[in-house]
């Protein structure tokens, strides 16, 4: 099985989800460091459809002006543009498989899609 993470090697849920994968023998990782190398909006976009969530759940809060940019409010396009410019707005880990998407936060939730 392939899974794609998209990754922050300085956040421990991140790191705890990839040690996860990496873990597990049948699975061949590939690591997006998201800061990076930024998805795109609409590749954000397909991630959130995926995961079943909206590009506004799927924004980070913590450490970020998002609340101040009313970004929790504003429509999707916008947050998903706001987040390809600036992905530190991206919450993470986001994890991609063939069985779906998932935010990993807590980081066993990567174990749905496995």
């Amino acid at each position: 099985m392939k899974a794609t993470i998209w990754h922050n090697p300085k956040c421990g849920t991140s790191r705890k989800t990839l040690a996860i994968l990496e873990n597990l023998s049948k699975v061949d990782v590939t690591i997006v460091e998201y800061l990076k190398d930024p998805p795109s909006a609409e590749k954000l976009a397909q991630l959130y459809t995926d995961a079943g969530i909206t590009p506004q759940q799927g924004l980070r809060m913590r450490g970020t002006d998002a609340r101040e940019r009313g970004l929790p409010d504003a429509d999707e396009a916008t947050v998903l543009a706001a987040m390809a410019a600036e992905p530190i707005l991206i919450e993470r880990p986001l994890v991609e498989t063939e069985k779906g998407v998932r935010l990993c936060r807590p980081q066993d939730r990567v174990l749905e899609i496995i």
